[in-house]
């Protein structure tokens, strides 16, 4: 079998055409082609005159064929699936615990049932469907919820998201992780799309199933128990719960998410060392999604295979920090990721359709640990509690989101009145002067921001589009540092994991991580 890659494909497109296509530029005969099947999909929209996708597809031909077909640069012999050694771990006395069940934790908890060690999932917050009632809730009435850390949004939770899963991450695992979602009922075009997208309505299922095929295979998921106290206890440490619970390990994964704040503090106190490291913070923009569709398809914006358009920008500014676009949600809401009273923070979200009036992204400058303010190794989290403070009074109290219009926010000026561009985020908005919320560098640089990426982009400056305020959880302020074997420094069996331990930067790299660090204790067990 032969992959062939950079293969242009009309927008419409029958079989016999594309078999035509492939033939020639693999030069055999369209009747020398059994199958093919396709491995990657991308949008080509470069030339606006000419937008087309690009496929990557795997060629069965017939045995005379195989044999002539000359390998080139886009030509090539399939490589062979990426296997992972098979382990054969001993059950420990005490099962491990996995805290948190975020993308990390998830597919860590996953990953030790497949092999045959059953561990103890801890959630702070709900199962899916409660958490659900409880966004409508907060969504109707403005009510957070937060004895059950109850967050909305791609920041807030991961397993909660819109499950957006492209990643820079290179690990041969990453098709392992795609393929799982499709198992437990993503769409299997997530297999080939290169920037899948699964949607919050669809992701809210596929949560479930995974939750329910690690109880089948023996694990435990303890929903609104969070991690309250650690401390040592012989060769493995004793946990203590919300609610009064204890539990005993020599084995405990901590895939937090970034916005377990409390049980960081507690972790810095028993000792685990830390470091600060860089993120960014700044803003949800909000566009037509109309004017990105016309923007990047041109006058093929209507065209009925093509998706709803996205974006990705960056700019460079004077102070070096630069002010880039992240967590792209076109068709898409601004969603409140809240999780402590007085506090306010958004993200953004698309279902699986894309198909909301608006389009939304996080606008974001980058924050260095001497932004911090402070030696203090938490000392980012401070500082995003504090711009969460001051949104939350800028909003005027009751999780209502400051929002500004570009054109205010550029001219410096509070916004007083709507334009063509109406706010998605529910509860609701309050009309004002974001400027007021942040620091002087991040208002500079995402008014150069603005300005920049309105050359790159026809229309991302335009007056009416919206800023809401802020988007302070692009990734975690602190790292928790571990060695070469996985492990906390200093801590034998504590394995830091996924994003809010500073290791990865989206639901991939999380979830990777969460596999390769359950795999770490696997080998431990295995070699005991």
């Amino acid at each position: 079998m032969k992959r062939i890659q950079g293969v242009k494909v009309p927008l419409t497109c029958s079989e016999e055409t594309l078999r035509s296509l492939l033939a020639r530029q693999m030069r055999v005969s369209p009747s020398d082609l059994l199958s093919w099947t396709p491995v990657k999909k991308a949008v080509d929209a470069r030339d606006k005159r000419d937008v087309h996708f690009v496929y990557t597809f795997d060629v069965t031909l017939t045995p005379h064929a195989e044999k002539r077909v000359r390998l080139t640069g886009t030509v090539t012999e399939v490589p062979a699936p990426a296997v992972l050694a098979r382990l054969s771990p001993v059950p420990p006395a005490d099962p491990p615990v996995v805290v948190g069940s975020g993308p990390a934790g998830l597919f860590a908890a996953l990953t030790l049932c497949e092999s045959g060690i059953a561990p103890i999932l801890l959630e702070r917050g709900k199962d899916v469907d409660s958490r659900q009632q409880d966004i409508e809730r907060f969504r109707t009435t403005g009510q957070l919820n937060t004895e059950s850390n109850v967050q909305f949004g791609e920041g807030g939770a991961g397993t909660f998201s819109d499950g957006k899963l492209t990643t820079g991450t290179k690990s041969p695992l990453i098709h392992q992780v795609l393929e799982t979602f499709v198992r437990f009922g993503a769409p299997e075009e997530i297999l080939i799309d290169s920037k899948p997208h699964i949607g919050t309505d669809l992701l809210r299922g596929v949560i479930r199933s995974m939750r329910r095929e690690i109880q089948r295979l023996g694990g435990s998921v303890c929903f609104s128990t969070a991690l309250t106290g650690i401390r040592r206890a012989g060769h493995g440490y004793d946990l203590s719960l919300s609610g009064g619970g204890m539990l005993h390990t020599d084995h405990v994964l901590l895939a937090l998410g970034h916005s377990a704040r409390d049980t960081l503090c507690m972790l810095r106190d028993f000792g685990l060392i830390m470091e600060q490291k860089p993120f960014a913070m700044g803003v949800r923009i909000e566009h037509p999604q109309a004017l990105i569709n016309q923007a990047q398809y041109g006058a093929f914006a209507a065209h009925p295979a093509l998706r709803a358009a996205d974006y990705k920008l960056s700019a460079r500014t004077p102070d070096g920090r630069g002010c880039y676009t992240f967590c792209m949600c076109p068709g898409g809401y601004v969603m409140a990721a809240s999780s402590e009273e007085g506090r306010l923070c958004v993200n953004g979200m698309s279902e699986h359709a894309r198909d909301g009036v608006n389009a939304n992204s996080a606008l974001l400058v980058g924050i260095r640990p001497e932004d911090f303010g402070s030696d203090d190794v938490l000392a980012g989290m401070h500082l995003q509690r504090r711009i969460e403070e001051a949104a939350f009074q800028a909003g005027g109290g009751g999780y209502l989101a400051p929002v500004q219009r570009v054109g205010d926010f550029l001219s410096g000026q509070a916004t007083t009145a709507l334009g063509d561009v109406l706010p998605t985020y529910r509860p609701g908005c309050t009309l004002t002067d974001i400027s007021r919320i942040f620091p002087d560098f991040m208002v500079n640089d995402l008014r150069i921001g603005l300005r920049e990426m309105g050359r790159q982009l026809c229309g991302f400056d335009m007056p009416d589009a919206l800023l809401t305020a802020p988007e302070a959880r692009s990734s975690s302020p602190v790292r928790l540092v571990r060695g070469k074997d996985g492990c906390a420094l200093g801590f034998d069996g504590v394995y830091p994991c996924g994003e809010g331990a500073g290791y990865a930067g989206g639901i991939m790299s999380a979830a990777v991580d969460g596999i390769s660090q359950a795999r770490r204790i696997l080998e431990r067990m295995a070699s005991a």
